[in-house]
């Protein structure tokens, strides 16, 4: 188990019948959250009090983490209004990648590494 908790995606990846089954369930769930809808992407959406989330933040190039910054921006502001943007501007699918996520568990992986370092016990022979 990793420190983000047990995840089924692997077991339903490599199973054929349940991707075709959990797909539809998937896209239709990721639709009604509304958050493309705002022009928002899914990564966007972490919680940012998170150590690992802040550390992955820096890791950003300055376009990405400028990007973020306006799409946060412009959906506060239409959420202030109480409206999504035009059905022209809203998220595709196929733009809503994992920007945030492989920095995420990099910090992890590392975090990790350093316990395993710093707990480290020294036998003499």
């Amino acid at each position: 188990m990793n420190a983000l908790g047990p995840s089924l995606a692997p077991y339903i990846r490599s199973s054929r019948t349940l991707r075709k089954w959990v797909k539809p369930v998937a896209t239709w769930y990721a639709d009604l959250m509304g958050y493309r809808r705002m022009g928002l992407k899914y990564d966007d959406l972490q919680v940012e009090e998170h150590d690992e989330v802040q550390r992955a933040l820096g890791r950003l190039t300055p376009r990405e983490a400028y990007d973020r910054a306006y799409r946060i921006k412009i959906a506060s502001h239409r959420s202030v209004l109480h409206k999504p943007l035009p059905k022209e501007e809203w998220l595709n699918p196929a733009e809503d990648t994992r920007y945030l996520q492989p920095h995420v568990v990099d910090v992890i992986k590392e975090n990790e590494e350093r316990a395993a370092w710093d707990s480290m016990t020294v036998q003499r022979k």
